[in-house]
């Protein structure tokens, strides 16, 4: 059996495999509520691994986590959007130890590629990009089948690439990352500057401003264009650095179909270099379960 876990959102997830490629046997969902801290969150996640369990020990377990995270020791480092939780926290260590199961942590957005990669979008594909575009936009990069992690295991950061250089500040320390431009929060902060109703960004978010676009609201299609155009010109970038076969956008915000890729798609054709142009931009297939699926793979091999 093995046990997966997706850590990133408002909600984390824990899920149970009876093994790699089957369908996901049973999923439990537990609020983040990162304003009570990590501690108390680490033992739900511990009661609703073993309530799935049914007294089973697991033959591995695969965490898929926020970042920034040292992928090598399982830690997560200083997570500059969940400050309550401790600074260098041992994730794997404290859940080999309750759990009884050897385990590896590795980022949420790396995870949902190689889940992309070995199970959805880009199966049988092995030099793709995974982007996800939601609260804020993150990534992975497999290369020849892998998944890379660079020196530091910092890799497929490619929401903090940097695309207008004197633009607005983002959390990482920059100015005008793609995720300060593109990602649901950015698109939400741009419309109420720009005097959409509040009440309905509070409640729909991102897909409030997709929806007054497509009615004909021309602040609404202005901050969409602004959004779609800075994420192609991410993507972009990411063709002409990894040369990938295939691209995958997931993450709620791709919820909006072709408003979204359509604009996209017709940034990469008109800017991509020529070798670049017809590269696959393609919707993620396994939804907010990637992660789960990529957290099963680093389990098989814990």
């Amino acid at each position: 059996m093995l046990l997966a876990m997706d850590l990133g959102g408002t909600w984390c997830r824990v899920a149970c495999f009876e093994r790699l490629g089957e369908r996901l046997r049973a999923v439990r969902r537990l609020p983040t509520r990162p304003e009570r801290g990590f501690f108390p969150l680490l033992e739900e996640l511990v009661a609703a691994s073993r309530a799935l369990l049914g007294g089973m020990v697991p033959t591995g377990v695969g965490v898929a986590a926020p970042g920034p995270l040292d992928p090598k020791r399982g830690v997560l480092l200083r997570l500059p959007n969940l400050p309550q939780w401790p600074e260098a926290l041992p994730l794997a260590e404290l859940l080999a130890e309750r759990l009884g199961a050897p385990t590896r942590v590795d980022n949420d957005a790396n995870l949902a590629a190689l889940g992309e990669h070995r199970f959805g979008a880009g199966r049988g594909v092995d030099h793709l990009v995974y982007l996800t575009v939601s609260t804020g936009i993150g990534g992975g990069i497999i290369s020849g089948g892998r998944l890379l992690h660079g020196v530091h295991g910092f890799a497929g950061e490619v929401g903090h690439q940097v695309i207008l250089p004197d633009g607005p500040p983002c959390g990482c320390g920059g100015r005008g990352c793609l995720e300060v431009l593109a990602s649901g929060t950015a698109i939400v902060r741009r419309a109420q500057a720009a005097g959409l109703p509040a009440d309905r960004l509070a409640e729909e978010g991102a897909a409030a401003v997709f929806a007054a676009a497509a009615a004909g609201d021309p602040r609404a299609q202005e901050v969409i264009a602004g959004a779609t155009r800075a994420l192609g010109l991410g993507v972009v970038n990411l063709l002409h650095v990894f040369d990938p076969a295939l691209v995958v956008l997931g993450g709620g915000v791709t919820q909006a179909g072709e408003a979204l890729f359509g604009p996209v798609r017709a940034v990469v054709a008109s800017l991509a270099m020529p070798g670049f142009r017809e590269t696959p931009i393609l919707p993620a297939a396994l939804g907010d379960e990637a992660g789960l699926y990529g957290a099963a793979v680093v389990a098989a091999e814990a």
